[in-house]
């Protein structure tokens, strides 16, 4: 084991109040390698127990979810909380997202059980919001549109009282398929919009467009208006702030109902994009309050923020 050797490494954040302040971040020297440590806020305790109830039933019914493709850090309070998002379409991506750990590749044919073993996960883990996301696929016509639906609906058969979110892919360039999921009638439909404009392609991918995002949103409520949409993006990705007001101001003009906004976290040092800046919680703050002057319905901004962390508070 080689001998560490602590530094603080300063990165500027700006606070609620546009002041300079200086963010210090531990960093260890170990066997000439420089490991920086989170921020004391970026640090939370496990929860006790719980955990190993909702992961052996994800293993029991041959579910994906979310939580544990992109290494979520908040995992573990959900699991303890039985609770999950599940990830629907298999686990491999047709997407080469610079941010996300969930896995790229060709994947694999769509499982005609899987709606009826997701149905099963959510009566067993008593849910009385369920949220269901997915890989992306561009390799299907319809995007996965009607898998979606055929979840929606197997859910709703099972657990007739649970309300129901979406967190899809963003479907671009096909309008029908969105229609044919809504066919369903989810009760939220969420898409992230993840960044600025500025960093869209760098951060998404090459297919993904800012511009598709909003009226992708204005589409789902053109075609049904009484869904609740939602949106979120990941900060620390180097944006500025007046960027993500503009974002902001233009998901309020999408008429986009609930914002979610949480820190960027780097799933591994290989491959994935580098965190520009740890964003303080009193940002978060201002965020959210600028957010809910915009005339979001509902907001949660914080550095462990997720799409659907708490989803069925933000819901109800």
């Amino acid at each position: 084991m080689g001998s560490a050797v602590s530094k603080l490494i300063a990165l500027p954040i700006v606070s609620a109040e546009s002041a300079d302040v200086d963010v210090q971040v531990e960093a260890q020297e170990v066997d000439g390698s420089t490991v920086k440590r989170l921020p004391r806020w970026l640090k939370k305790p496990l929860p006790k127990g719980g955990v190993n109830f909702t992961a052996g039933l994800m293993e029991e019914l041959g579910l994906e979810t979310v939580c544990d493709n992109a290494k979520c850090p908040n995992r573990s309070e959900c699991y303890s909380q039985q609770t999950a998002t599940f990830m629907i379409l298999g686990n491999t991506c047709t997407r080469p997202c610079g941010f996300c750990a969930v896995k790229r590749g060709r994947p694999g044919a769509l499982e005609a059980d899987e709606p009826t073993r997701l149905a099963q996960a959510a009566l067993r883990l008593g849910l009385k919001h369920v949220v269901i996301t997915s890989v992306t696929r561009d390799d299907l016509a319809d995007g996965g549109a009607e898998h979606f639906r055929q979840c929606i609906l197997a859910v709703r058969e099972l657990v007739p009282d649970a309300t129901i979110e979406v967190l899809t892919p963003d479907f671009v360039d096909n309008p029908d398929a969105v229609a044919k999921l809504l066919e369903a009638r989810p009760e939220v439909f969420n898409h992230n919009t993840e960044t600025v404009p500025r960093l869209y392609r760098r951060v998404r991918g090459p297919k993904s467009r800012y511009r598709w995002t909003m009226d992708l949103l204005r589409l789902v409520k053109q075609l049904s208006p009484q869904v609740r949409t939602k949106s979120g993006l990941m900060l620390g990705l180097g944006e500025t702030q007046d960027e993500v007001l503009e974002v902001l101001t233009d998901l309020r003009d999408a008429d986009c109902d609930f914002l979610t906004l949480g820190q960027y976290l780097q799933p591994s040092e290989t491959r994935y994009l580098s965190v520009v800046r740890y964003i303080h919680p009193d940002e978060f703050a201002f965020y959210g309050e600028m957010a809910k002057k915009l005339g979001f319905k509902k907001v949660a901004s914080g550095p462990f923020v997720r799409s659907s962390y708490h989803a069925r508070d933000m819901a109800e």
